[in-house]
């Protein structure tokens, strides 16, 4: 799947009839107009396709942050005649949406289906209706697999959003969740860790002790058993982690739980680890010798972790004078190979 150029339109909160326990649009975009003007959205579009310059790939205009088809029908209008201004003078390639799963309807579809959108994402967050109800989303899993069902009817490009560590849900619960989005066939996903953000009614049941959040450690080794998942499955997972933002990175807008700006980073080190560490163990007593690790070029921050911390930790495990970590093009990036 070819990574298109996006171009982020923020419309927080708009259209949702619910207000989701974990959720503070506004704090993690840190956007707080709701729905953008025509003049503002033209602004926004062309200083993004200024900034793209020449390196044409598939450019979208994305909006993102509300749902997209609860809006009333006059802005779900707007803002698609606005895109398609761009899009039918060869600028932009074709528009995309994120939206609850209960507005995917005939009738919404019907309405957008003159556009040129191409992709669309659900919040689908969990297949479980017990935790959907525990963080108050206000839709149930069956809403999930009708609105699956009604865009690949009509040919759009599908994606969904998970979350993990929701209210009332646990390591199982959340692994079962991630088999029955992977059942459903999306064609990318994104996995959210749960993180407990400024004004939201999470961070109140988190005040009063009712809620508690994942470590950033087991966030990470929770999302690297999804991801393995989905990736058996054949499916893309485009996003492991919230969006930095200078909020979230200052720590104004979040007040607990797995929050890192390189959290896929993490997950990926992770995942070398556990590769090297197998790999190693296989080579036998390496105690006071020279290892090298050969990966692709693009995985070599990955091998060795953040501030090196994989190679720190493979020391301490096994003992060698020294570990190597060489750029070797013939391997695959989620390859490794050791030498002694």
């Amino acid at each position: 799947m070819k990574k298109p150029f996006i171009i982020p339109v923020f419309i927080p909160h708009a259209g949702c009839r619910f207000q989701c326990a974990f959720c503070n649009q506004a704090a993690i975009t840190g956007v707080k107009r709701r729905i953008i003007s025509p003049e503002h959205l033209r602004i926004l579009v062309n200083g993004y396709l200024r900034y793209n310059g020449q390196q044409r790939k598939p450019v979208q205009i994305a909006y993102y942050g509300g749902n997209f088809l609860g809006l009333q029908n006059d802005d779900i209008l707007m803002l698609l005649r606005e895109a398609d201004q761009f899009v039918k003078a060869g600028t932009v390639d074709s528009i995309r949406f994120s939206t609850r799963p209960d507005t995917v309807t005939h009738e919404r579809l019907d309405m957008v289906s003159s556009f040129p959108v191409s992709t669309v994402e659900i919040g689908v967050q969990s297949m479980d209706d017990g935790v959907l109800t525990a963080a108050r989303r206000g839709h149930t899993a069956a809403d999930t697999e009708k609105a699956a069902k009604y865009l690949k009817a009509r040919g759009y490009t599908v994606g969904m959003q998970m979350m993990t560590a929701l209210p009332g849900s646990d390591e199982d619960k959340d692994i079962d969740s991630a088999r029955k989005i992977a059942d459903l066939a999306p064609d990318f996903v994104r996995i959210y860790p749960t993180a407990v953000v400024k004004d939201s009614l999470l961070a109140r049941w988190y005040d009063e002790g009712k809620y508690q959040p994942l470590s950033l450690e087991a966030a990470v080794t929770l999302v690297k058993k999804i991801y393995f998942l989905f990736r058996e499955k054949g499916i893309p997972v485009i996003r492991m982690g919230l969006q930095a933002s200078e909020d979230l990175d200052k720590g104004i807008s979040l007040v607990a739980g797995p929050y890192h700006p390189a959290f896929g980073h993490l997950v990926f080190s992770e995942i070398f680890s556990d590769m090297a560490s197998s790999l190693l163990r296989e080579a036998g007593d390496i105690a006071h010798r020279t290892v090298s690790l050969r990966v692709n070029p693009r995985s070599i921050s990955k091998m060795r972790g953040l501030r090196n911390r994989n190679i720190e930790i493979l020391k301490s495990e096994f003992h060698p004078d020294s570990i190597n970590v060489i750029a070797d093009t013939s391997l695959g990036e989620e390859e490794v190979r050791i030498e002694k």
